[in-house]
Formats: structure tokens, C-alpha cells, sequence
């Protein structure tokens, strides 16, 4: 699909009208989604995450448990109300509302050892996620993994979920950054990027018959 990148306003509305819209506290998928994410963390510690599309903070207060500190960024002022009310009292988790890529966080080169990017890619153009691919490789360390949720579904986003990972993915590997893993869920897939010294990219496998 082509098209223009979501605006604030589209998801303002859908937070006015719904306290959870995607249903991020509530469904099966998303609880499945989140396990296998932080699966993937393999119980490491870091210093420093970023989080991109954070919504009302479910995923925030688990990486807040793996975390010193966790940056979680959505574009809607209804969801990071929401997302500090979940995550008070969580020491090292603050919150920041921008639109990205324009409104990125002023971070300093290489603050960050963890960037988690879930359900957010699909929403943006083609150009949009090339950009933010390269303000995330700013502000990585060496070595920090790159975790891309995406679903995989039907939509009517300006890009599907794996057209969204395949942009984003692409101009990651322009700077050495590449997929170490990647696999597929009933409804979304899961990939994982990091320095790899070789080429050649991961290829897909998958779980439970993923769409």
C-alpha cells in the first residue's frame, strides 16, 4: 500500500473514543506477543531502552522490569496519560509524546542498548520508516538489539506489516545492522536486528502456521 503517514490526530480520536482501542491489555494476541518479545531479551539487563509506539504502557511496565531506564514514545497525549497512570511508580521509566520520525527524542549518539519498535512501523510511509531507521542507528550502541513487532494482517495502513519490516530492515543493513532472527506468529512477526559480520540475512521461520 502507498500513502501518507498516519497524523496525531487519527489516533487521538481512536483513544478518545476507546481507553484501549487495539486491545492491548486484554487480548490473547497481544499477551502471546509480548511473551514472545521479551523471550527474546533472554532475561539480559539494560540501561538504557527506547521504546517506539508505546500506547498505554502494557509493554513499558514489562520492559521496566528488565530496564534502568525505559524512554517510551507514542504520538497520542490520550495514550501517555494513560501510559503514566500504568507505569506509576516504576522507578526509571519516563515518557515523551512526538511524532515520529519528525519529533524524535534528542537523544545522544549511542544512549540507547535496547529499541523495541511494536505495532508502529505500518503506520508511516515508506520514506517515514527509512528516516527513523536511521535516527534509531544514531542513538544505538554497538551491539544493542533492534526488536520489530509487526502485524501481519489485513490493513489499510500506508504500508503492511512486512513491507514496513522490509523498509525498515533495508536501511538498517546499509550500516552493518542486520537480522539475527525473525520469525512468524499466527497474525505478526517478530524480528530481531544486530551487528552481524556476514550478509546474509535470517530467514523467516515459522510458528504456528503465521499469516
Amino acid at each position: 500500500m502507498t500513502g501518507a503517514s498516519w497524523p496525531r490526530a487519527v489516533f487521538e480520536r481512536m483513544y478518545e473514543h476507546h481507553p484501549d482501542p487495539w486491545g492491548f491489555g486484554t487480548r490473547a494476541y497481544e499477551r502471546d506477543k509480548y511473551r514472545q518479545t521479551l523471550a527474546l531479551l533472554e532475561g539480559r539487563h539494560f540501561h538504557h531502552a527506547l521504546e517506539l509506539g508505546c500506547s498505554i504502557g502494557v509493554m513499558t511496565a514489562r520492559l521496566a522490569r528488565q530496564c534502568t531506564h525505559v524512554l517510551a514514545v507514542d504520538v497520542a497525549e490520550t495514550a501517555i496519560r494513560r501510559a503514566r497512570r500504568r507505569c506509576a511508580g516504576l522507578p526509571g521509566v519516563s515518557f515523551y509524546r512526538g511524532q515520529l520520525p519528525e519529533a524524535f527524542p534528542a537523544l545522544p549518539p549511542h544512549a540507547c542498548d535496547l529499541i523495541v519498535i511494536s505495532e508502529l512501523l505500518y503506520f508511516l510511509a515508506a520514506r517515514d520508516i527509512a528516516r527513523l531507521a536511521m535516527q534509531c542507528l544514531h542513538v544505538r550502541r554497538p551491539g544493542a538489539p533492534i526488536i520489530l513487532v509487526n502485524w501481519t494482517g489485513p490493513t489499510d495502513t500506508p504500508c503492511h506489516g512486512d513491507e514496513a519490516a522490509a523498509h525498515f530492515m533495508k536501511q538498517c543493513a546499509t550500516e552493518g545492522v542486520r537480522v539475527v532472527h525473525a520469525r512468524r506468529y499466527p497474525g505478526y512477526r517478530l524480528d530481531m536486528l544486530n551487528d552481524r559480520p556476514s550478509a546474509r540475512q535470517v530467514e523467516p521461520s515459522h510458528a504456528g502456521g503465521g499469516s
